[in-house]
């Protein structure tokens, strides 16, 4: 863009100085100087409808093993490369359909750089951020699809070690400005500058309505299944939800920096997500980025570059967050092997309606967002 503006710099200086050209030569000229910018703008503009964000890839984003982004790529047929302004080792994909994809190589950086991207227009965009987590087998099985309502931050807490917890506390885990396991903080002065309780919530609450408009479209999709799956959810007695087929639900996401596990872990992680969505939400999925991502979004939407009511998430059970009866908690911890691909492929297939419904539609959903009421189950 600079290296015209300069040529048309010269062009113009030129023909004042070797020429007394006409008025009207003169404004000729100016004027293909303003349509040659103006198109150049108009051609670089883009405007996506719908952005696919992955967290990480294996290799290459097709045709090898895959990760969280290949499904996505192939089969939406992600072919055009489209670069980012300022971060060299970042691409955008897309299709025809204005569909795009992105993996945040570089963490939440990446959703700034497009952002502040003066090619791209996001006011009207779609997102759907996916992944896989680790289940809670109190609700669902490895392989299973979940659409967030909220998005719980499990990272800002206070510990104390378990060996050396008040009697009568389940762990040592708590709210900061609380004084005990699940109650939630009543003095802000506790954390820093903070004057007012409620920007102390660790929950960041999506848009229902979109969300449970895309869940009703979704719910009956078929899903992959496996045989070693199979087999280790036989494991899980007394455990009905972990021992069923894979599924689409709603059920909230859990983001913390920590990777937990274990029993006592899993019951924090309900009582925490319970005690922050004020006892509407229900633990189902939980990961190490959700909550960096939904922080970062929100700041984008405030600054007026994104619109937060298009946000929703989809995150898929790789893995349980708690070893099965009779397995020990070391050999658990982060099995995550034979659920990955289902977990990729079924998160691919639980959105693929949705992303298909917005684009077939597109002239409407562009300015009305869809909604369904939300269950009061």
């Amino acid at each position: 863009m600079n290296i015209c503006n300069n040529i048309n710099k010269i062009i113009v200086k030129n023909f004042c100085k070797k020429s007394k050209m006409s008025t009207l030569l003169l404004l000729c000229v100016i004027s293909i100087i303003i349509f040659r910018n103006t198109s150049y703008s108009k051609e670089k503009k883009e405007f996506p409808k719908i952005i696919i964000v992955s967290g990480w890839e294996n290799g290459a984003d097709t045709g090898d093993a895959p990760g969280e982004y290949q499904f996505w790529v192939e089969r939406l047929r992600l072919n055009k490369r489209v670069p980012i302004s300022g971060i060299s080792t970042q691409v955008l994909r897309r299709n025809k359909d204005g569909v795009y994809g992105i993996v945040l190589k570089d963490g939440v950086i990446d959703l700034s750089a497009l952002a502040l991207d003066k090619h791209f227009d996001l006011h009207r965009t779609y997102w759907i951020f996916t992944g896989i987590s680790g289940v809670n087998p109190n609700v669902a099985s490895v392989g299973s699809v979940a659409w967030a309502r909220w998005v719980v931050d499990g990272d800002a807490l206070r510990e104390i070690d378990d060996r050396e917890i008040p009697k009568g506390w389940p762990y040592g885990l708590y709210a900061i400005g609380a004084e005990k396991p699940n109650t939630l903080p009543d003095n802000p002065n506790h954390y820093g500058s903070i004057t007012d309780a409620q920007q102390l919530t660790k929950a960041y609450p999506l848009n229902q309505g979109l969300e449970r408009w895309a869940y009703m479209i979704s719910r009956n999709t078929a899903l992959r299944d496996d045989p070693i799956l199979m087999e280790r959810r036989a494991k899980w007695t007394k455990y009905p939800n972990a021992q069923k087929p894979p599924m689409v639900l709603e059920g909230e996401t859990l983001g913390a920096l920590r990777y937990w596990h274990g029993v006592q872990r899993n019951q924090w992680a309900e009582d925490w997500v319970h005690l922050w969505t004020r006892n509407q939400g229900v633990f189902v999925m939980t990961n190490e980025e959700s909550q960096t991502n939904q922080i970062e979004m929100r700041l984008l939407s405030r600054l007026g570059y994104i619109d937060a009511d298009r946000i929703m998430v989809l995150r898929s059970g790789s893995n349980f967050t708690m070893p099965s009866p009779g397995t020990s908690l070391i050999q658990s911890m982060g099995d995550e092997g034979p659920g990955q691909v289902a977990a990729f492929d079924n998160n691919e297939r639980a959105g693929a309606p949705v992303v298909a419904e917005l684009i077939r539609h597109w002239s409407h959903y562009r300015s009305h967002i869809p909604s369904e009421r939300p269950s009061r189950e």
